[in-house]
């Protein structure tokens, strides 16, 4: 199972991960992201003219407060004090207004970019080599698609924006501040250091508690994964474990309950704390400025002075503790993208060439010649596998599980390539074929049938989209499909489920040969899965089987004996290499692995095959 993709650590703390993968910051890599954003140039111009000016607006409230308290309500001015009232409630409706257009701008180039990425990315995971997801864990595809792409959201909406408009407000109260009175700025900005200790001591415990939160978390996943899935409650039902599995989840239930209150009581008292400090500024504030005009050391500063600048210095406390965490931010943005292009850089072998050619195959030779193949280097899977396939004609592979068939049959569509030697077509090497050209040539029928959860009819159409109703009948009539189709209620449009799981073994095997049927190709490459399925079943796909294979060129990993008796010639593989080969008759004279394969498996098939036969007679 997958370990669960761990989200980030909270603000102001890396994870273990996120320490281990820091990235390197590069002039490489900062040009490639901003790459990224610089078809967006012009709206980013505007973001940023919103957030300069929704800062500079966001200081007149204050402002006009001490003009209120001074000239307003000492100065015992109605008018005035209503007219400062509706200035300053005009300032605020204006800074909304231009913040809601900064946040519109921001996620309007989030999701641009968003849209380009993630086009980006499908395309090039859907060329990648077959290689690339036999060996990729499918959650880190879904993770790399849907997690770290939709996190560009908050990078460019949240990250950058947040810095700069931060870095915006900072710049400007200060020198609002210091304009008024500097002696009072002063005073105001001495409890930022304590904030910030504050702020880092408080937020490690509760890192503590998270990481310990995230950890119960992962393993009450891992119990619910695996107990509610399919296969999962299958099996705790089978064992009668239900009480067992619900005792062990209550108690790593337990945990995580208690853990998450003393996550919320610290998230508590760590407000507590922060409401404390951030009113010591104004309180220090109060007194200096108390001290400044009662001792009259400062006759110019007024009652209003000392209130717009309590409420600037209040503004001021959140961006700074919001850039303490710059740096965190900033290498959790770069590791976000390090990780995309990650996967952007992997590079897809199997690819056309420049000149690759598209060449006549009417006369569908298959020639392997000297081939070595290995899934990873120094492990070889395939060595010096010499064959060739005549035009029209049916050979069978068989051997033990596991010495190589699959990976045999996985060269001729180019799912791999050779590490030396060559497999040809029509005499032409099958890696100068244009690669899609190549699999439109060829129909492959697979053990593990894979089925889309649409209609019967999308699933067929899927092989040729623009097939008609009728080629869609006479191919399900070849694949003894049709009857069973138009005994369904909704016929062609019967909806097959999840991988097909509403159809049988039989029914999902005849509908993906009837698929290849559509597709019409020169060559078959079956991967036959006939035997864990019912007689019926056999018999019907044997009889589509033997009506697809008429006059093409196939070659057939064979679990049958009828399959291997009607083969032209017969491969026996074994640990990577062709031990014998030749007609079936023959290949019993010899004390071989054929005679052994036939003893032990193909003879009980036959013998099951002929009860069968006797107890229909009966």
């Amino acid at each position: 199972m997958a370990v669960p993709h761990r989200p980030p650590g909270p603000r102001g703390f890396l994870t273990d991960e996120e320490k281990e993968s820091n990235p390197k910051v590069t002039k490489g890599l900062l040009l490639r992201i901003l790459s990224y954003l610089k078809p967006y140039w012009l709206q980013f111009i505007l973001v940023f003219i919103s957030i300069l000016l929704s800062s500079v607006v966001g200081l007149l409230p204050s402002i006009i407060t001490g003009r209120i308290v001074d000239e307003a309500l000492i100065g015992k001015n109605m008018d005035l004090l209503l007219t400062l009232l509706a200035a300053a409630f005009a300032t605020l409706v204006v800074s909304q207004i231009i913040g809601i257009l900064e946040s519109y701008i921001s996620a309007w180039i989030s999701q641009k970019i968003i849209f380009d990425m993630k086009n980006q990315m499908y395309d090039h995971l859907q060329h990648m080599s077959h290689a690339f997801f036999s060996t990729e864990k499918q959650g880190d595809i879904f993770t790399r698609m849907n997690n770290d792409i939709g996190g560009v959201s908050s990078v460019v909406s949240g990250t950058l924006t947040s810095i700069v408009s931060n870095i915006t407000i900072v710049v400007t109260t200060m020198i609002a501040l210091f304009s008024m009175n500097w002696k009072l700025a002063l005073v105001g900005i001495v409890v930022i250091p304590i904030l910030m200790l504050s702020t880092k001591e408080v937020g490690r415990t509760r890192w503590r508690l998270l990481t310990e939160s995230q950890e119960k978390s992962d393993e009450m996943n891992q119990i619910i994964n695996e107990t509610l899935s399919i296969s999962g409650s299958m099996l705790v039902k089978l064992f009668t474990r239900e009480k067992k599995e619900y005792a062990r989840f209550v108690e790593v239930n337990e945990e995580l309950t208690q853990i998450a209150m003393k996550e919320q009581r610290s998230g508590k008292w760590f407000r507590v704390m922060m409401g404390i400090f951030m009113q010591i500024g104004p309180l220090l504030i109060y007194f200096a400025g108390g001290y400044l005009i009662i001792s009259r050391a400062d006759t110019t500063l007024t009652v209003g002075v000392i209130t717009a600048t309590v409420s600037l210095i209040n503004r001021l406390y959140r961006p700074i503790q919001l850039l303490l965490n710059l740096k965190v931010d900033f290498i959790r943005s770069l590791a976000l993208f390090s990780r995309i292009f990650d996967y952007f850089d992997r590079k897809n072998e199997i690819v056309s060439k420049p000149d690759a050619v598209k060449p006549d195959v009417t006369n569908a030779k298959i020639s392997f010649r000297q081939v070595n193949f290995s899934y990873t280097p120094g492990s070889p899977i395939l060595k010096n596998i010499s064959f060739s396939v005549p035009s029209g004609s049916l050979y069978a592979i068989v051997g033990p599980s596991g010495s190589g068939k699959s990976s045999i049959v996985g060269l001729i569509p180019r799912l791999y390539d050779v590490d030396s030697g060559q497999v040809a077509i029509s005499g032409v090497d099958v890696r100068d074929f244009d690669l899609t050209y190549l699999r439109e040539c060829i129909g492959v029928v697979t053990q593990d049938t894979y089925l889309f959860n649409g209609t019967i009819k999308e699933n067929l159409l899927y092989a040729k989209d623009d097939a008609s109703d009728k080629e869609i009948e006479t191919a399900c009539r070849i694949a003894n499909l049709h009857e069973f189709i138009m005994n369904q209620p909704s016929q062609y449009g019967t909806i097959v489920g999840n991988r097909g799981l509403k159809l049988s073994g039989g029914e999902k095997q005849r509908l993906s040969i009837a698929r290849v049927i559509l597709k019409n190709p020169k060559i078959l490459v079956l991967d036959e899965a006939t035997s864990s399925l019912d007689s019926v079943s056999e018999s019907l796909i044997q009889t589509a089987l033997d009506v697809l294979m008429k006059g093409r060129t196939s070659i057939v990993i064979a679990h049958r004996l009828s399959t291997v008796l009607a083969a032209d010639w017969i491969l026996v593989v074994k640990e990577g290499r062709i031990v014998e080969q030749g007609e079936h008759d023959d290949l019993l004279k010899y004390d071989g692995i054929y005679k052994e394969l036939y003893e032990t498996q193909f003879r009980k098939v036959l013998e099951h095959e002929s009860s069968i036969d006797k107890h229909t007679v009966k």
